[in-house]
């Protein structure tokens, strides 16, 4: 042994023979010793880990769309959450606090939910998720988004609460309960609340019980009136019995993303106190009412799409007419509010606080008036159907329960629908320049030059000036194609076809029907006596609209208007009833277009 290995050992041998063997210099042969360094450790459990085993309690499944969601007990009852949702992070985080009486990293959290996304994307079964109304077997059941998470089931015998339903729902952020209907109420308790009329009552319960329905298409209520009205409080109202919510009214969507966003995460869409809708919002609502979809751009994603699809009930206010578009008119339901007098006036708080005690009521009598429905459904009949037939059909099968007449809501709704296609055509200056044109002949054909032409010798400057006219044929061609229903609902058939042969232009064919032919006409609006002699006005002497055409026509069938007519429209008359049997004056509709001007 040398000097330098004698002084690092110490006097204590056993301290120096441990250090001996941990430095390779020997090793203890015992088969016990070796045989316990053989067997391999067992790794320690991360937190992620012990998450995803947690989350083997919940049932863990995927929609259609591939949305990963899990359902599991809390106290008794069942809830469903998004797996990626805060409600469902909480509840893991609190099953892993119950096992360890620790927290876990929120860093374990997030590796845990991809884990258990995948699970239920590739392991989980497939199943519907449904926000607020679903159906199943052919019951219907709605969430009351209460804290026990129960729901109203309406059967063939009847309806009742029920916990832990046989369909899923899913609950967004901004919803609230809804009252806990109770039987023997009346829908009367709620016509003597809101400020509507007697002639539009049908109008608006026919919505509501419409809303409450899990498949569409859906009407859009369109509330219009001066301010004070109560137009805000009538929509606050109707969803408070459909689909309560923190933010009950919104203002106008910023893009179809935002509208199709709100639609996704609430079940009644509510746009309060509107000046105008745009285009792209009419259409937007349309796809509402009866289905349609929105694609965009995945965040953080290059190829990836999120896909918004919704079918809503919708409720617009406003002071004007907001809807004046042809495919939106169709189908919406036009309630205009009757002034409220001063001394019908009430406060606030006094009428929410009769709401709220007669609000269980009146939604079990709306739900009794649902299960009537579902009775009537199959044997409801409705001899014209409209456009919107599936909610005709649906509203009918429910009068007897609401308290109204038999086939009292269809000859409203065939009222409302008239007044529709006026609208639509008084907002539209080619309407007013079709209508007008075939007062003068019965029936016209041509390009849709030659019928752009032609309206342009029937209307006045003003009108041509308008920022609405058309600057070209195609652009007056696709504005007839908008106007086509609502001007056959006034008695004029309009056709669009190919000529044969070598040009195969595209045709334009209108007739006026051997029947009663209603259409206002307001060239101008006199301001003086004199107004005849202050500005430009509307040929009387100009061409007959495509002639050319017109000289294969049997005779009579384009019999221009004699003078005393002539002379009657230039004066400004708001009103030229004609039929094909020469009689006048049958309808009394009146109008002024270039009021709001």
């Amino acid at each position: 042994m040398s000097l330098a290995e004698k002084s690092t050992m110490s006097t204590d041998p056993t301290q120096d023979l441990e250090r001996f063997a941990k430095e390779g210099g020997c090793a203890d042969d015992s088969p016990e010793k070796s045989q316990a360094d053989d067997s391999p450790k067992k790794p320690k459990k991360s937190q992620a880990t012990r998450l995803v085993e947690m989350a083997r309690a919940a049932e863990l499944w995927h929609t259609p769309d591939q949305e990963s969601y899990a359902t599991f007990t809390v106290n008794g009852h069942s809830e469903t959450w998004r797996i990626r949702s805060k409600g469902f992070k909480q509840w893991l985080a609190r099953q892993y606090y119950l096992a360890t009486k620790a927290s876990p990293s929120s860093q374990a959290v997030a590796d845990a939910v991809n884990t258990i996304e995948g699970i239920a994307l590739f392991e989980g079964g497939e199943q519907t998720v449904h926000t607020r109304v679903a159906e199943h077997n052919g019951n219907i059941y709605i969430d009351l988004c209460d804290a026990a998470w129960r729901v109203i089931e309406v059967t063939a015998t009847g309806w009742h609460v029920v916990e832990n339903p046989p369909v899923r729902f899913r609950r967004a952020k901004a919803m609230l309960p809804l009252p806990v209907p109770v039987d023997g109420g009346s829908v009367d308790e709620l016509r003597s609340l809101i400020n509507v009329s007697d002639d539009d009552w049908p109008m608006v319960i026919a919505w509501l019980v419409a809303a409450i329905r899990p498949t569409g298409p859906y009407p859009l209520l369109c509330l219009f009136a001066e301010q004070g009205s109560g137009k805000s409080t009538v929509a606050r109202t109707l969803r408070g019995l459909v689909d309560p919510n923190t933010a009950p009214l919104r203002s106008e969507p910023r893009e179809p993303r935002d509208l199709m966003i709100s639609a996704t995460n609430a079940w009644v869409i509510a746009l309060d106190n509107l000046s105008n809708v745009r285009p792209w919002l009419s259409d937007g609502l349309c796809r509402l009412s009866t289905g349609g979809g929105f694609a965009t751009r995945e965040l953080y994603a290059d190829a990836e799409e999120t896909i918004f699809n919704a079918m809503r009930p919708t409720i617009l206010t406003g002071i004007e007419d907001l809807c004046t578009r042809g495919d939106l008119l169709d189908r919406a339901l036009l309630v205009n509010l009757p002034r409220i007098p001063q001394d019908r006036r009430r406060p606030e708080s006094e009428y929410w606080a009769d709401f709220r005690r007669t609000s269980p009521s009146i939604l079990g009598a709306i739900m009794t008036a649902i299960f009537s429905g579902m009775k009537n459904d199959k044997t409801s009949k409705v001899d014209r159907l409209p456009r919107m037939a599936h909610f005709a059909i649906w509203a009918s099968a429910c009068e007897p329960a609401l308290g109204l007449q038999p086939g009292e809501f269809m000859a409203t709704y065939q009222g409302n629908r008239d007044a529709g296609n006026e609208l639509a055509l008084e907002a539209s200056p080619i309407g007013k320049g079709v209508l007008d044109l075939l007062t003068r002949i019965s029936h016209w054909e041509g390009t849709a030059s030659e019928l752009l032409d032609a309206i342009e010798h029937v209307v006045d400057e003003k009108t041509r000036r308008l920022k609405a006219w058309p600057n070209s044929a195609r652009a007056l061609s696709g504005k007839v194609k908008r106007l086509a229903p609502n001007l056959r609902e006034l008695g004029v058939d309009v056709e669009f076809s190919r000529e044969t042969g070598g040009t195969r232009r595209r045709i334009i064919t209108m007739d006026r029907q051997v029947r009663d032919f209603c259409v206002p006409t307001v060239p101008l609006r006199p301001e003086s006596d004199n107004s005849r002699d202050s500005g430009p006005q509307p040929s009387t002497t100009g061409p007959q609209p495509s002639t050319s055409v017109a000289q294969n026509e049997p005779a009579g069938t384009q019999k221009p208007l004699d003078g005393t007519q002539r002379d009657a429209t230039d004066a400004n008359l708001h009103l030229l009833s004609i039929d094909a049997g020469g009689d006048a004056d049958k309808y009394d509709y009146h109008t002024d277009p270039w009021e709001g001007d």
